[in-house]
Order: structure tokens, then sequence, then C-alpha cells
């Protein structure tokens, strides 16, 4: 006999274990503020915590609200605060928490719109002030200039360049979280990631040399800890505080 489908696999491995589930619940207009509720979900091996909410959405409680997408780590649009951490649900494996219970929250700092989905407007903003797209002057629409670059120079801001929107950063930031002005660790590494590439001939030195923006991180490192990418936000603002000092001792610097 061959092996068995998903759907007897799943429901072989449900009869022997399952996990609880504390999902973070909030209905604008009925509840006051959030509150928890529990679903015993199937203990599958390979299940995520992503599939574990997929599974709750199917099968216990089709009113369950959150984002997902791709499933991949790629899109970032699955982010959650699990046990206490900031975390992509599609890469945190639900055998990662034993027994359980396994309790799944928002992202901290962000608006809660309902249930797990937050208001992303504000990191939005913030993220078009920095102009994160290549910019270039004298020229004109379309542009059909081929610009080539050296393995070093796409070296130079490819880490940088890796970041997906995923907002864990944010959430993680305790800076951020005191002070919803500060501009936060992603547009910051994203501007970086257009300050170094050799193509870009933009100045972003008004937005990023504030108070509210580089000079505002105490330097905690919590962005590039909880980083599912490796972008390393923290080193990124470190470097354009250097940047930012010599340009204000040297002004006609701008990289």
């Amino acid at each position: 006999m061959g092996a068995p489908d998903t759907t007897e696999r799943v429901r072989q491995e449900a009869e022997t274990r399952t996990i609880r589930l504390e999902v973070a619940r909030y209905r604008p207009g009925e509840d006051a503020e959030p509150v928890f509720e529990g679903y015993d979900v199937p203990l599958m091996s390979d299940w995520a915590v992503l599939d574990g909410l997929n599974y709750i959405k199917d099968q216990l409680d089709g009113s369950l609200s959150y984002r997902w997408s791709c499933r991949m780590g790629v899109c970032g649009s699955c982010g959650m605060t699990v046990n206490g951490e900031p975390r992509l649900t599609c890469g945190t494996f639900l055998t990662e928490y034993g027994d359980g219970p396994v309790r799944i929250e928002p992202l901290k700092g962000f608006p809660v719109i309902r249930d797990l989905v937050v208001d992303i407007d504000d990191f939005l903003a913030k993220l078009s002030s920095v102009r994160p797209w290549l910019i270039r002057e004298g020229e004109e629409l379309p542009l059909t200039t081929e610009y080539a670059q050296t393995p070093a120079q796409l070296e130079a801001y490819k880490q940088y360049s890796m970041c997906i929107n995923c907002l864990l950063c944010y959430s993680a930031c305790p800076v951020y979280v005191l002070d919803p002005d500060f501009l936060g660790p992603a547009a910051i590494a994203l501007a970086q990631r257009y300050n170094l590439d050799s193509r870009d001939m933009g100045d972003r030195f008004d937005v990023l040399n504030l108070e509210d923006a580089v000079w505002g991180c105490t330097f905690v490192g919590e962005c590039t800890r909880v980083c599912p990418k490796h972008v390393d936000p923290a080193e990124a603002i470190q470097r354009y505080k250097l940047t930012a000092a010599l340009r204000s001792v040297l002004p006609w610097s701008k990289r």
C-alpha cells in the first residue's frame, strides 16, 4: 500500500496529539480590549504556527482574522507575536513549543484593526519618506541607460536589500514602542540600501539626520536579533550615524 494521503495523515496524527493555541481576539464594536480564545489543533510534525491558524480558520472558527500570503518567508505579511516574540508564523513551527500552549498576539507597537491584523499605515508613510527607490538626477523618463555594477558594488548594499517589510523589527524595537515618531529600523535600513547603491544619486540626509531618525536609536539591537532575513538594521543605523557625523564636519561629503 502507498503512503496515506495528506487528509488521512492529518487524521491519524490528530488522533494522537494536539496543541493548544491561545489566540488574541479583538472585534471592533464588540470587545473593549483584546481577549484570548483557546483552540486545540493537531500537533503535526511539519506544521508551522500559520498552519495552526489556518486550521482554526478552516475547521473551528471562520471569523478569525489575520494576514498571510506566500507561506514561504518571502512576503512578510504573517508576522505576529508568538509567545512574546515577534516571529514570522510561516517559519515558526508548533513543535518548537513542546506541549504548548502557544500564545499568538498581533505585533506590538501597532494599532489593532481586528484580531491579529494591525494597522501599518504609519510604517508605510515612514517608508515612503526615505524614498526607497533609485534616484537619478538630470534624466528624463523613460530611462533607457543601463548602469552595470561590479560584484563589490552589489555587495555594498545587498544585505540591506533583503528586507521584506515584515515589521518584526518595529515590534521588537523599544524606541518605536515608546516613541511612534521614530523612523524605525526597516525604513532606515532600506534608506541605506539606496544610499550605498552606486547607481543612486539621491540625498536622504535631511530625513535620516534627525532625533526621530538615526539619532533616536539607542542601539539595543533587538531589531537585528528578530530579523528573519539577517538584514542587520542596527548596523545600518550605526553606519549612517557615522555618515551623518562626518557630513556635519565635512558638508560636501554625501556618502
